[in-house]
């Protein structure tokens, strides 16, 4: 279902996500650390210290962008490569 035509399906489009989720996850792991609280800074968020909270979304983001991130690589099956010859 690959278009040549630089669709949204096109293999140049879909590196160019990839590549755009993969910065975004690097971007979540770096704002997870709590490296932009000062110390002893009291802060509370669903029952959780907030840096905790921040952490635990970002992670989970990280989860749902790095799957998507390889629903879009197409991974090369072996069998069909001896299937064609």
């Amino acid at each position: 279902m690959t278009r040549r035509d630089g669709g949204p399906h096109s293999p140049g489009r879909r590196a160019g996500i990839r590549r755009g989720l993969l910065v975004a996850i690097g971007g979540l792991f770096v704002v997870s650390i709590p490296w932009y609280r000062a110390a002893g800074e009291p802060g509370r968020w669903l029952g959780l210290p907030d840096w905790v909270a921040v952490a635990l979304v970002c992670y989970v983001a990280v989860a749902v962008l790095n799957s998507v991130a390889w629903l879009l690589t197409d991974i090369p099956d072996p069998d069909d490569d001896e299937r064609s010859e």
